[in-house]
């Protein structure tokens, strides 16, 4: 039963991220959280690991079904978001060694998490109301990568929202085009994360018994997530995105006050 939910989780939560671009991890996070079989740090790999799978996949068949890129200012923010995933990790460790009450950083990381993702939800469904920028500058956009990178990794989330608003916001991009370059980001971000941990402390230090299970689901998500993308509207994936993000709120309300 345990393995089970582990690989609803993954396949749930990278279906309705490979659609919308939200990639899964902002879902599996707060719902691991919820579940509390695990400690901050395996949830930030076993995330981790799940998104860059569905990653994979989903940006393969998009390469197949020829879907264009915007190649500088993409690359741009992905390599920043490289940098700033190694940055955000770094903090992390410091964070948790200083608070050393695992409790309350969860609870921190819940309330910064439900704040950010109502700031991004108010953007996302006014994007036609507030006037966004055009940033051409590829170094502005790595800059901007850096910061994602931090914001993500720092709260183990993936980055997903987040990029979409700025892709949306800053690079003037619809709906649809944003959730296709956020998985692009994603892939990288994700895949230096996991490269920095397997360098780093190495995978023995964390209890990874359901990685394969929500692999398999992220795989599965991957393919039902570009499956299904490619069916539906732009009013359908931004409807899918807001609905995702007021649960992504009432998960981790839930992580505060429980």
């Amino acid at each position: 039963m345990n393995i089970l939910i582990y690989f609803l989780v993954g396949l749930i939560a990278t279906t309705s991220g490979a659609i919308s671009g939200l990639g899964g991890g902002v879902i599996i996070k707060p719902v691991l959280d919820m579940l509390g079989d695990y400690n901050i740090a395996t949830i930030g790999v076993l995330s981790s690991f799940t998104v860059f799978s569905m990653s994979v996949v989903s940006l393969g068949k998009n390469i197949k079904n020829k879907v264009k890129l915007d190649g500088k200012r993409t690359v741009a923010i992905a390599l920043g978001s490289i940098l700033g995933g190694n940055i955000g990790k770094n903090l992390f460790t410091l964070f948790i060694t200083i608070l050393n009450n695992e409790v309350m950083a969860q609870k921190i990381q819940s309330v910064v998490l439900f704040l950010l993702m109502f700031i991004v939800l108010i953007l996302y469904i006014n994007d036609d109301k507030i006037k966004g920028f055009k940033v051409k500058n590829v170094f502005a956009c790595a800059l901007v990568g850096v910061t994602l990178g931090v914001v993500a990794s720092f709260l183990g989330i993936g980055g997903g929202p987040l990029n979409v608003i700025v892709l949306m916001y800053l690079l003037g991009m619809d709906t649809k085009e944003s959730s296709i370059h956020s998985i692009f980001i994603i892939f990288f971000s994700q895949g230096s994360k996991i490269l920095s941990v397997m360098l780093g402390e190495g995978l023995g230090v964390y209890n990874l018994e359901v990685l394969i299970y929500m692999i398999i689901g992220g795989i599965s998500g991957g393919f039902l997530g570009s499956y299904l993308s490619s069916k539906m509207n732009m009013k359908n994936v931004k409807s899918l995105f807001s609905w995702c993000m007021i649960i992504i709120m009432c998960f981790n309300f839930y992580n505060i006050i429980k």
